[in-house]
């Protein structure tokens, strides 16, 4: 991949849509290029505070059903004309079906599909060996340089007494936000801390041999996905 092929796909890889294939070459590439990671930085930024400060509206739950009942049938519609031959109120109708539908699958996207976004920036940074981007197990390293590079601050602690000893941390992003991801160490195991604001109900699962937690403290939620046993991981989410 070279430096433009980069920068005509740094924008899909800021919205997550990029395979993880893609991912790990761009990464690369942004790693090697002061230009292309300070492009990313800027993007990245502007991102999160679109995010952060606009205004949100979830369609009526009419709208959305009739938009639903409409799509099996879509193939089967005549065929319309062309799109510059539409006039500026077919136009219209068109955007605003389009923003609906958009804001829609954003407020009703299933907890499945956060997940989905977890295992795969879990894929992401193991296949990439980028599991960590400031390695420290001082709370006053990690936290600081997770802070200059997120829209807010992650609380960060290291559980060495205990058992978990804080390896280090990195930004990634999931769930259409930027997270910070705390990492530690059990035994041989790595657990891996998603943690961003909000709250959200407790929940737990597995996939492909993966364990995965969810629960909210103080303002934040936090995901731990790990190969380690549920009781342990268990044990950590309790320390948090």
């Amino acid at each position: 991949m070279n430096a433009e092929e980069a920068a005509r796909l740094l924008q899909a890889y800021v919205d997550g849509e990029l395979d993880p294939a893609a991912t790990v070459e761009l990464e690369a590439e942004i790693a090697a290029n002061p230009a292309l990671r300070a492009a990313h930085e800027r993007m990245r930024a502007l991102s999160a505070a679109i995010r952060d400060k606009a205004d949100y509206h979830a369609a009526p739950a009419a709208l959305v059903s009739r938009i639903r009942a409409s799509l099996p049938g879509e193939a089967a519609a005549p065929r319309r004309p062309a799109r510059w031959l539409l006039p500026a109120g077919a136009f219209a109708a068109t955007a605003v079906l389009a923003a609906a539908l958009a804001i829609s699958w954003q407020y009703a996207a299933p907890p499945e599909r956060l997940e989905h976004d977890l295992l795969a920036s879990h894929a992401r940074a193991t296949l990439g060996q980028r599991m960590i981007d400031v390695a420290s197990s001082d709370q006053h390293t990690v936290k600081p340089w997770l802070s200059a590079r997120l829209p807010f601050s992650p609380p960060v602690a290291d559980f060495a007494k205990e058992g978990f000893p804080l390896l280090g941390g990195r930004v990634d992003y999931a769930g259409g936000r930027p997270v910070a991801v705390l990492v530690y160490q059990r035994r041989k195991h790595v657990v891996e801390a998603f943690v961003w604001p909000g709250s959200a109900p407790a929940r737990s699962g597995t996939h492909d041999g993966l364990n995965l937690e969810s629960f909210s403290r103080e303002g934040m939620t936090y995901w731990l996905v790990s190969d380690l046993e549920r009781e342990e991981l268990d044990e950590l989410s309790r320390l948090f």
